[in-house]
């Protein structure tokens, strides 16, 4: 323990050093006390991320490094390069960013990289280029990774990965469209023509009192997710949503190794996990659907919020289970907040006579501080 916190602070010495002489820099330290059970769990994770960009008018260099640990007398704390990348613009029409890159698109149910994640999992990273061109007309990615980095990809690992991502906004109306392929290996065979795609969709109606939206999307199993969805702002601070997700069970399709594909999935992502790994329920199995209904409540520095999910399954009439996810939010002013989250999770299965039953309970206390 000695050792890490000797060589972590050797590290934290060189960031501080090399800050000093950065053009910009930030800081985001997060704590998260896990209570789960009855309340009385009490284990507390660490995160902290130390990032500095140098730049001039057509270029620029950025790089973070993040130190996860838990508290405890016998915990070892984990340090790693979080991103390491620099951009240069191309002919006045394009920038190419190079380097191990944290990608976000769309809904992020294909590729998102897992900001909740701490050191229970580690937050995914991309390892490649990028071309971006934004324009009137379109804002178009074009992405070359050689690999996920700390979230393998169990169906072609060791492989690489291309995606193109399209989106534009005009007036009430958004469209996002992501489409990706995947090279690889499993157990020695070559993968090819592995793709996955989604479509998100979005439109305000009503003088923006009223948003629409849908996403749908294919993994590179081809099974099928798709979300529609619905927020009415009743004022300026009162929200209502409903939306329904569904999980296509379609049971002639195959996965990569010549199985039978389960459910839509895709490694790495904010949904690759449990709750203790994305904060979330993650992705549901396949022919289940479910309904959500969400209130939202922001008081200048005070953010309530509710969501209420019924889960079914299209395959199993007698399948039943509900989350009820509450969260607390309050800025302790430009630069911190606290949050406060409780959830819980009930599966009743009838029809496995109990014994796929749980009632599980989380409460999350999260302190953000970004100087």
């Amino acid at each position: 323990m000695k050792k890490n916190l000797r060589n972590i602070l050797a590290v934290a010495l060189g960031l501080i050093t090399t800050v000093s002489f950065a053009q910009d820099w930030g800081v985001d330290s997060r704590t998260r006390i896990d209570m789960s059970g009855d309340n009385d769990k009490m284990s507390t994770e660490q995160r902290a991320t130390v990032g500095a960009t140098w730049g001039g008018s057509d270029w620029g260099i950025h790089t973070s490094t993040e130190i996860n640990y838990v508290l405890g007398p016998n915990s070892a704390a984990s340090l790693r390069v979080y991103e390491a990348y620099a951009s240069a613009n191309v002919f006045g029409f394009a920038n190419m960013t190079a380097g191990r890159q944290a990608l976000d698109y769309g809904s992020g149910a294909l590729m998102s990289s897992n900001q909740w994640a701490g050191a229970a999992g580690q937050r995914t990273t991309w390892d490649g280029f990028t071309f971006a061109i934004d324009n009137d007309m379109l804002d178009l990615t074009i992405g070359y990774a050689s690999q996920m980095t700390d979230a393998p990809d169990t169906s072609a690992s060791g492989g690489t990965n291309m995606h193109i991502n399209a989106s534009k906004a005009e007036g009430d109306w958004s469209v996002n469209l992501l489409y990706m392929t995947k090279e690889g290996q499993v157990d020695g065979e070559a993968l090819d023509g592995l793709s996955a795609y989604g479509l998100d969709l979005g439109y305000n109606m009503m003088g923006g009192q009223l948003g629409i939206n849908a996403s749908m999307n294919q993994d590179y199993d081809e099974n099928q997710m798709t979300s529609y969805g619905a927020t009415y702002n009743v004022n300026d601070n009162l929200s209502i949503s409903l939306s329904q997700t569904s999980y296509v069970y379609d049971e002639g399709t195959e996965d990569a190794n010549g199985e039978n594909a389960t459910s839509f999935n895709m490694a790495g992502t904010n949904m690759a996990g449990d709750w203790f790994h994305t904060g979330n329920m993650g992705y549901l199995g396949a022919g289940d659907e479910d309904m959500t209904i969400g209130v939202s409540y922001n008081m200048g520095g005070i953010t309530l919020g509710a969501n209420m999910h019924t889960i079914s399954n299209s395959e199993n009439e007698d399948y039943e289970r509900s989350v009820t996810d509450i969260s607390l939010g309050y800025d302790l002013g430009d630069n911190a907040s606290i949050g406060l989250r409780y959830a819980t999770d009930t599966n009743d299965d009838a029809a496995n006579d109990g014994a796929g039953a749980w009632d599980n309970k989380y409460t999350w206390v999260t302190l953000t501080v970004n100087p």
